[in-house]
Protein backbone atom coordinates (compact mmCIF):
# COMPACT_ATOMS: atom_id res chain seq x y z
CA UNK A 1 0.00 0.00 0.00
CA UNK A 2 1.21 3.46 -0.91
CA UNK A 3 2.00 6.24 1.66
CA UNK A 4 -0.53 8.67 0.44
CA UNK A 5 -2.36 10.98 3.16
CA UNK A 6 -4.18 12.76 0.43
CA UNK A 7 -7.16 10.69 0.04
CA UNK A 8 -7.38 10.51 4.33
CA UNK A 9 -10.27 12.77 4.77
CA UNK A 10 -9.03 13.12 8.57
CA UNK A 11 -5.80 15.38 7.42
CA UNK A 12 -4.88 18.01 5.13
CA UNK A 13 -1.78 19.61 4.41
CA UNK A 14 -1.47 23.24 2.81
CA UNK A 15 1.12 25.64 2.57
CA UNK A 16 0.03 28.46 4.73
CA UNK A 17 -1.13 26.05 7.71
CA UNK A 18 1.84 24.83 10.06
CA UNK A 19 4.16 25.36 6.99
CA UNK A 20 2.28 22.66 4.66
CA UNK A 21 2.85 20.19 7.40
CA UNK A 22 0.06 17.30 7.65
CA UNK A 23 -2.58 18.34 10.50
CA UNK A 24 -5.66 17.38 11.19
CA UNK A 25 -8.37 18.44 9.31
CA UNK A 26 -10.52 21.87 10.95
CA UNK A 27 -7.34 22.16 12.57
CA UNK A 28 -3.64 23.30 13.04
CA UNK A 29 -2.85 20.48 14.81
CA UNK A 30 0.35 18.49 13.22
CA UNK A 31 -0.42 14.68 12.89
CA UNK A 32 2.80 13.68 13.85
CA UNK A 33 2.21 15.60 16.88
CA UNK A 34 -0.22 12.32 17.82
CA UNK A 35 2.75 9.68 16.97
CA UNK A 36 5.24 11.72 18.96
CA UNK A 37 2.76 12.20 22.04
CA UNK A 38 1.53 8.47 22.16
CA UNK A 39 5.63 7.34 21.67
CA UNK A 40 6.03 9.22 24.75
CA UNK A 41 3.25 7.22 26.96
CA UNK A 42 0.22 9.77 26.34
CA UNK A 43 -3.03 7.83 25.75
CA UNK A 44 -5.39 8.97 22.94
CA UNK A 45 -7.64 10.45 25.56
CA UNK A 46 -5.17 12.00 26.76
CA UNK A 47 -4.15 13.81 23.38
CA UNK A 48 -7.73 14.87 22.45
CA UNK A 49 -7.76 16.72 26.04
CA UNK A 50 -4.63 18.27 24.75
CA UNK A 51 -5.65 18.85 21.01
CA UNK A 52 -9.66 19.73 21.94
CA UNK A 53 -10.01 20.59 18.02
CA UNK A 54 -8.82 17.12 17.22
CA UNK A 55 -11.59 14.26 16.78
CA UNK A 56 -11.61 11.17 18.00
CA UNK A 57 -12.69 9.79 14.99
CA UNK A 58 -9.89 11.24 12.60
CA UNK A 59 -6.82 10.30 15.14
CA UNK A 60 -8.44 6.42 14.56
CA UNK A 61 -8.86 6.78 11.16
CA UNK A 62 -5.12 8.12 11.01
CA UNK A 63 -3.67 4.85 13.02
CA UNK A 64 -5.97 2.81 10.99
CA UNK A 65 -4.13 4.20 8.18
CA UNK A 66 -1.02 3.36 9.50
CA UNK A 67 -1.40 0.44 10.48
CA UNK A 68 -3.61 -0.82 6.97
CA UNK A 69 0.12 1.14 5.80
CA UNK A 70 2.26 -1.29 8.03
CA UNK A 71 0.27 -4.60 7.55
CA UNK A 72 0.70 -4.57 3.74
CA UNK A 73 2.74 -6.94 1.93
CA UNK A 74 6.19 -5.38 0.40
CA UNK A 75 7.24 -5.40 -3.06
CA UNK A 76 9.98 -8.07 -3.44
Amino acid sequence: MDKNWEHLTAVEAHPDIVSGAWVFRGTRVPVAALFENLRDGATIDQFLEWFPGVQRQDVEAVLDYEVAILSAPTAA
